[in-house]
């Protein structure tokens, strides 16, 4: 179900900071059209550590009636306190969601002992599949990959978003877990060699530029077709890297604003890029036509 490209979905936001329901729509209804794999709403992407309880669940019911089963919905639904993250996942379950990403606890770091029986325990009480989403740079917290597989032999716990950035530690993932077990890359610029070792596709910040592209690229790479692949990944490879010329979301958004996707607002304490970021942006924009495609 959550193999090939989905989208980590920016959460869009109004002047006045209220969540903007109309462009959320469009941008995901632009996304399924143009050959989305699935998507992920309320992820770090979208701005989720922002979002009060009842803003998340409305995000995702948003993103969950426009997918109208035409894609699967993976629901974000992690954080440091394993009682709040089963309440949250249970109503994802309610609104319709496919399946959970859920991110390591932060902060408090536990021990990979800790981190088995936080997922174990998600588990017995959601029913859903779930997604580990690891990412020691945000977390402080790395899912070794012996603790992935133990967490493998649950039968709901389906895969991992693997976003360490060390590709030796996601070719021993890939060889320690069972093949069903779908491991993806959190970053679109070691997605062609993630599939190469065995995993699965990406959990993308560039497919919120460009779904259809980012997706195509994708594609090529699991059915073999690495050629394709890698000319699709020298054209956006720019792209991929000026969306974290400073913190993800910043640029991400910064982009879809000059594109006209949505207006240019986060919430604190997100801000908007320095001048000098925006310029690099907007030259990277204008470089891959994109600027001149604005929606």
């Amino acid at each position: 179900m959550f193999t090939g490209c989905g989208t980590a979905l920016v959460t869009p936001f109004r002047r006045d900071l209220t969540i903007d329901e109309a462009a959320l729509r469009r941008l995901v209804r632009r996304q399924i059209e143009e050959g989305i794999n699935f998507l992920v709403p309320c992820g770090t992407t979208g701005e989720s550590p922002t979002l009060s309880r009842p803003e998340h669940l409305r995000v995702v019911q948003i993103t969950v009636e426009e997918a109208k089963g035409k894609v699967p919905v993976l629901g974000g639904a992690g954080g440091y306190n394993t009682a709040e993250v089963i309440e949250l996942a249970r109503e994802l379950q309610h609104i319709g969601v496919d399946g959970i990403l859920s991110v390591t606890p932060y902060y408090n770091k536990p021990t990979q002992e800790g981190l088995y029986q936080h997922y174990k325990a998600i588990a017995e009480k959601v029913p859903l599949p779930i997604v580990v989403y690891s990412v020691q740079g945000r977390t402080g917290v790395n899912v070794e990959p012996a603790t992935l597989k133990r967490l493998a032999a649950i039968d709901n716990i389906v895969g991992v978003k693997e976003a360490s950035g060390n590709i030796s530690q996601m070719a021993r993932v890939v060889y320690d877990v069972p093949e069903k077990f779908i491991v993806l890359s959190g970053d679109d610029s070691i997605t062609i060699p993630l599939i190469a070792l065995g995993g699965r596709g990406i959990i993308s910040v560039v497919s919120n530029e460009i779904p259809g592209e980012m997706t195509r690229l994708t594609q090529a790479a699991l059915s073999g077709d690495f050629a394709k692949a890698r000319e699709l990944q020298r054209r956006w490879l720019p792209l991929m890297e000026i969306n974290f010329v400073e913190a993800n979301p910043i640029p991400v958004k910064a982009a879809m604003a000059s594109m006209g996707l949505l207006e240019p607002v986060w919430r604190l304490p997100m801000v908007p890029p320095s001048e000098a970021s925006q310029k690099k942006i907007d030259a990277v924009l204008e470089s891959c036509g994109l600027l001149t495609h604005a929606r």
